[in-house]
This record gives C-alpha cells, structure tokens and sequence, in this order.
C-alpha cells in the first residue's frame, strides 16, 4: 500500500474511532460562560455580520473556526470560495470562522448568538492554531497542550449545549512550518482532543498525515507562503477527508442551495 493510501485510511478510519475518554455530555452541566471578546472594530464588525448571517436561510452544515476555517468560504478569498462552493453546494453550508480567534473568543461568539437557533445537522470545528505559540512561550510545551486542550473541551461544550442534535466533527489542529517549534503542542493538543470523540455526536478528524511528508514536514504547496494557511491544494485535501463523512451524516448533495451568502473580511470592503 502506498504511504498515501495509508494515510488516508488512517484519517477517515482511526481518527473517526471512539475516543477512550469520552466529553463528558453536554446534558449533565452547561459550562460557565468563559469566552473572551475581541476588542478592535473589525472584529466586533464581523460578529455583527454572523450573527446576521446564522438568521438568514438555512444551515445543515456549520463550519466554526478562525482564518484557517474562514478563507476558505469568504469573499474576500475567491478562488478559495469557488472551491467551497464547489465542495458543499447543496449541504447548505455556512462559515462561521474570523481570523486571529482564540479558542476564548470563538467560544465567545458562541456564548454571544452565533450558533443560537441554527439548529445544524452537522458542525466542524476546528480552534487551537492561535493560542499555541504564546501559550507555550509562557508554561511550556507540555502545559500549553494541556491548557489549550482544555479550552477546546470547554468550547466543543458549549457548542453541544446549544446544537445538542448535531454531530461534531472536530479537527485535529493543522501543521504549521512558519514556527516548527510549535509542533510538539500541536501534537500534544491533538492528541488530547481525540479523546473526545464518542464515536457518534463526537467524530475526531485528523488531516495531518495528507499535508506532511513522513519526516512531518508540509508537502509542497499545500501551505501558504507563510505556511500556516492552507492553499488551494491544501484545502482540497480536508475536502476530500470530509466528503464521505457528511455524505454519511448529511446524505446526498441537493441541486438547490439554502445557505445564506457568504461573507468576508468587513475591512476589505473599505
């Protein structure tokens, strides 16, 4: 078997396993509002534009992350938002991430409307990139993935306590080559998440083996310049790793779409 096929089966085969430390379910508590907003304009500008957009049309598929989940629908990013219509036309997908976020002020604009009445088939959730580097320059490696991992057990709560219905696909954080330091939280963090997954509302995705070499290093071209971004082939890969999963949980593509139009960056519009 090639390394590639190898891969993917471990993607969308162990990764998708029950985790051997289940979340504990959102119906035995719903956690203390811990999130943190964003202070500068452009920021509260864009919650203002979400908040419109989770009111308008219907979502079945709720992406929720920061830019690494936001390039990839927005306007501002066309040939990326050409892919992603390309991909989930017809699975009524809306996204919901903004650059910069934390894993605290996703999970504040979840406390704060973005998710309320939505009601989602299926939500993919991806946080964590930008808490990694000043969170291990303050506690440490082994802290930070702790802490950090934390935070998205805390937010995948809060985002089961207002879509109890939905089915959770929650990623593994990306690899990054713009600060390579960083990678041993990364896998710390990833490691910990996984075992959140219950096998059913809970599924744990991991993309990680597609984007590296066997060393873990990024292949070529599927990282931005900066190499913390996806490019184009990037996200074809977490395309193709997600395609199966929603066709099983969503069923087939429609030929008509519900989801409300996309946005972008408030600031580009200026």
């Amino acid at each position: 078997m090639s390394r590639g096929a190898a891969a993917l089966c471990a993607v969308l085969g162990l990764t998708l396993m029950q985790g051997a430390g289940a979340a504990q379910s959102p119906a035995s508590r719903v956690p203390a509002p811990q999130g943190v907003s964003r202070t500068d304009p452009n920021s509260l500008l864009a919650h203002e534009q979400l908040l419109k957009k989770a009111r308008s049309g219907r979502i079945d598929l709720y992406f929720l992350g920061d830019s690494i989940t936001r390039r990839w629908g927005a306007t501002d990013y066309p040939q990326l938002l050409e892919h992603w219509n390309a991909t989930f036309h017809g699975w009524n997908a809306g996204n919901f991430g903004w650059g910069g976020d934390k894993v605290e002020n996703i999970l504040w604009r979840i406390e704060n409307g973005e998710l309320d009445g939505v009601n989602p088939r299926v939500i993919v959730l991806m946080a964590g990139t930008n808490d990694v580097e000043s969170e291990m320059s303050t506690t440490g490696a082994g802290a930070a993935a702790t802490q950090i991992g934390d935070r998205i057990r805390d937010l995948l709560e809060a985002v089961r306590a207002r879509a109890p219905n939905a089915t959770v696909i929650l990623m593994g954080i990306l690899p990054r080559g713009d600060h390579p330091a960083v990678m041993p939280v990364i896998d710390g963090v990833n490691q910990r998440i996984a075992l959140l997954a219950d096998g059913n509302k809970v599924r744990y995705l991991n993309i990680n083996p597609l984007l590296t070499s066997a060393d873990g290093a990024l292949l070529p071209g599927m990282m931005m310049g900066e190499q913390l971004h996806p490019a184009l082939p990037g996200y074809r890969v977490w395309a193709a790793a997600l395609e199966p999963l929603l066709a099983r949980l969503l069923g087939p593509r429609a030929p008509t779409d519900l989801a409300p139009p996309p946005t972008g960056d408030p600031s580009a519009r200026r």
